[in-house]
């Protein structure tokens, strides 16, 4: 349950930067140019989620490391 709610959790904020992305960029790119828009939209989001799946790899990593050395230490 507690990872069903999480997914859930993590689908609503994702919605919600969507929302506010797509909004930004409306701001910023003018009306005509909707498939442009969308393409650009579409490669951003794409490259920050490439960005934040690498660096959160990253930090498992890092903690599975960390998790490994303090057992190693706590069985001495």
């Amino acid at each position: 349950m507690f990872d069903l709610s999480l997914a859930a959790f993590g689908l609503v904020a994702a919605l919600a930067w969507n929302e506010a992305i797509q909004d930004l960029f409306k701001k910023y790119i003018p009306e005509g140019s909707t498939l442009t828009a969308r393409f650009v939209y579409a490669i951003v989001v794409t490259l920050i989620a490439v960005l934040v799946t690498m660096q959160l790899g990253a930090l498992a990593g890092r903690l599975d490391q960390q998790n490994k050395v303090n057992d190693r230490k706590e069985r001495r």
